[in-house]
């Protein structure tokens, strides 16, 4: 693999790129934002003259950018390229698509739940790129995330600011991954031409609170007052409320077992840790 393109250039593709792009002789990414550099990876528009001619060769395909009420951004635009090109593809989705287990432990084999819109876009998504891959013999990796995490992103930097918010419900729990960790799972499924879904999550799925309170005793700040999540439901945008719908406890022993990942942040506590000792939260606590 020499090329590596981003259909989509957000936090996990910029993670990626920075931790990985070196492994490949050239790096385009997609913007709506005009033609630029940024850590190395050439960002221009799908449309731009040569980009159809780099994914339709023996490109590493990383795709993050999420569908839209109309589908996937990058597939119609693209599926001649795409369809003709020999190089891995790893689909960045959501542990989202599993919907609801009560909060019992899940794995891969859990069924599909398309119970809200944003979850049956996922899924199709998904089906809609694994697809591509069976027609075109190209492997797909469908890395499904937890809550992600990482440089300019975290309970530090909440706590700090004064936005985080400690909101409790009862067994309620969630898993969170470091983006560094989904950059090695990337790495992995690419250099393994991996095929089929993994779950990259965390080992400890926890209550919404539990990252804040463990920042907050970081930076030696008293936490977020509490709240009861019927009293902060009623403020709720809907996205939210559909994010706390959903309680479960995702495995990750296929991404350790087959992509071979030893995660570097198990928990948010290490990844808070780390996050804590490079300084995150200290500027906003000045």
């Amino acid at each position: 693999m020499t090329t590596l393109i981003c259909l989509g250039y957000g936090f996990c593709a910029r993670g990626y790129a920075a931790r990985f792009g070196a492994r490949f002789a050239r790096r385009l990414g997609t913007s709506r934002q005009g033609e630029r550099e940024e850590g190395g990876v050439r960002l221009l528009a799908p449309e731009s003259p040569g980009f159809a001619e780099a994914v339709a060769g023996a490109a590493a395909i990383l795709v993050s950018a999420a569908p839209g009420e109309v589908g996937d951004p990058f597939l119609p635009v693209l599926a001649d390229a795409l369809g003709s090109g020999t190089g891995p593809i790893v689909y960045l989705s959501t542990i989202g698509v599993y919907g609801d287990s009560a909060g019992a432990w899940i794995d891969e084999s859990a069924p599909l739940a398309a119970g809200k819109p944003r979850a049956a876009r996922r899924i199709a998504a998904e089906a809609a790129w694994q697809a591509l891959g069976v027609r075109a013999g190209r492997p797909v990796a469908v890395l499904r995330l937890g809550g992600i995490y990482g440089p300019g992103r975290n309970a530090l930097i909440d706590v700090a600011d004064g936005s985080a918010r400690c909101i409790e419900r009862d067994g309620q729990v969630f898993n969170r991954i470091h983006v560094d960790d989904i950059a090695a799972a990337v790495d992995a499924a690419f250099r393994l031409g991996f095929e089929g879904a993994v779950n990259v999550v965390d080992d400890e799925p926890s209550p919404a609170c539990a990252p804040v309170r463990h920042a907050a005793r970081l930076l030696g700040r008293p936490g977020p007052v509490a709240e009861p999540f019927e009293e902060a439901s009623a403020t709720m945008s809907a996205m939210a409320l559909s994010f706390w719908a959903d309680n479960r406890r995702v495995r990750n022993e296929r991404l350790k077992r087959e992509l071979g990942v030893d995660l570097a942040f198990p928990s948010y506590r290490e990844g808070l840790d780390a996050l804590f000792a490079a300084g995150e939260g200290a500027a906003s606590a000045d």
